[in-house]
């Protein structure tokens, strides 16, 4: 009983504290406030361009021929719905009556 209520005791004071102390969840972080810039990255000076990263250009060649793949492999794919199927089915069966009435 004793340990359950050491457990409880301690389980509470961690997650459930009221103290106004810093707390791991709640800090305010370690800036003062926020600049403004996307990501918190200052641009580089006038007339100098941002120098990629090592990750960049392999993630962008990546992605782009993902897209190219994709666009042309879903769009070359056979059409196999069940609908497409019937159609065909229902001209065949058409186009027999039609043959065996005209040899009629």
């Amino acid at each position: 009983m004793a340990l359950t209520n050491m457990l409880r005791r301690r389980l509470f004071s961690r997650s459930f504290s009221s103290h106004d102390g810093p707390s791991r969840w709640t800090t305010p972080g370690h800036q003062e406030r926020p600049n403004g810039y996307l990501f918190n990255r200052t641009p580089p000076p006038p007339g100098q361009s941002r120098k990629w990263e090592d990750w960049e250009l392999p993630c962008y060649v990546t992605s782009f021929l993902t897209i190219v793949i994709l666009g042309v492999g879903l769009n070359a794919k056979p059409d196999l719905t069940i609908e497409t199927w019937a159609h065909q089915k229902a001209l065949e069966k058409l186009a027999a009556e039609e043959s065996s009435s005209s040899s009629d």
